[in-house]
């Protein structure tokens, strides 16, 4: 691991160039996307892909996403490519989709984690678009954060959790979904969501025009498929608005979203700084729920107790999330 003393933060053109001069020569840097930052690399980099590993303390058979400009670079980087892919491709990216495909056979196994497929996306922060295009890279760009820590959406966030561990991250300002992307596997005709995220499984299926399988559990590997992950310092709880403490104990922190739960809280005489309400709809929600996480962190309490989301399809991004979150 290349060790630095503080992390630099890069900002407008002079550090996109200086982000890509640094990629080409082999180096990390976080990035900007428009779901969480991600700690960027050149994928086809065997070294470069290790020290992404090395920073984030993450073991190497967990595999990584590999972030390309457009659709008319998947055939560089997979093989059997259905039509599924440019479908879904041409509705949703760039954006939040990442694809599992099956890679292509001069593609190392280090940025897949030793496995015989691979995940694409294309990103859609402006930032992370000119990087890939001006340096002509694929990168390898998980969160930008240690291995099972929440992920950050605004670079200040990537520097208090990354320091020491990467040299600079690029300052695209706050991450517009805050919740990393959805993966669908397309490596069989069965479409199956891997990971929920913003691009929900009504949206998939009305592009594909097939059923798509969305399982709470699978042991499929892919990014985040670990039973603790996305986790705060403080021990995380979700509970029902009845379960969440009637009486201060000076060390908790609240999440929470219904009028009810803050009116509990009011009637507990629970300190406002302690209290984060969120929005009631899941994409409002899901954007702000590792900043608010940050928040709580930050306070220094070493509980915090989230209001149980509604069990709805619309919610099952915020909810796998919050269900690792408590581990």
């Amino acid at each position: 691991m290349v060790l630095s003393e503080e992390v630099k933060v890069l900002s407008g053109d002079a550090g996109v160039q200086k982000t890509v001069e640094m990629l080409l020569e082999g180096q990390c840097v976080a990035l900007p996307t428009e779901t969480v930052y991600g700690l960027a690399a050149d994928a086809s980099n065997d070294t470069a892909v290790d020290s992404i590993f090395s920073a984030k303390q993450r073991p190497t058979d967990h595999p990584l996403i590999v972030h390309i400009a457009s659709a008319e670079q998947i055939s560089s980087w997979a093989r059997a490519i259905p039509a599924s892919a440019y479908l879904l491709a041409e509705a949703f990216w760039p954006g939040p989709l990442t694809f599992l495909l099956d890679k292509a056979p001069q593609i190392t196994t280090n940025v897949t984690g030793g496995r015989q497929t691979i995940a694409l996306r294309a990103p859609q922060h402006p930032m992370f678009q000119r990087v890939l295009i001006e340096s002509s890279l694929g990168l390898a760009a998980p969160s930008a954060n240690r291995y099972k820590q929440l992920s950050p959406t605004t670079a200040d966030q990537v520097v208090s959790g990354m320091q020491g561990r990467i040299a600079a991250v690029l300052d695209g300002g706050p991450c517009r979904f805050g919740l990393e992307s959805t993966i669908v596997d397309l490596t069989s005709t069965e479409l199956t969501i891997l990971r929920p995220g913003p691009i929900s499984r009504q949206e998939l299926e009305e592009v594909t025009g097939k059923p798509v399988l969305a399982p709470n559990e699978h042991d499929v590997a892919v990014p985040g498929n670990v039973a603790a992950h996305y986790q705060p310092a403080a021990m995380l709880k979700v509970l029902t608005v009845n379960e969440l403490e009637s009486s201060d104990d000076g060390a908790t922190g609240f999440l929470v979203w219904s009028d009810s739960a803050v009116q509990r809280l009011i009637d507990a005489h629970i300190p406002e700084e302690r209290v984060i309400r969120l929005a009631d709809n899941a994409q409002e929600y899901g954007s702000g729920l590792y900043s608010a996480l940050h928040r709580l962190d930050a306070l220094s309490v070493s509980r915090i107790q989230v209001e149980r989301p509604p069990a709805k399809d619309s919610w099952a991004a915020v909810n796998n999330r919050l269900l690792r979150a408590a581990g």
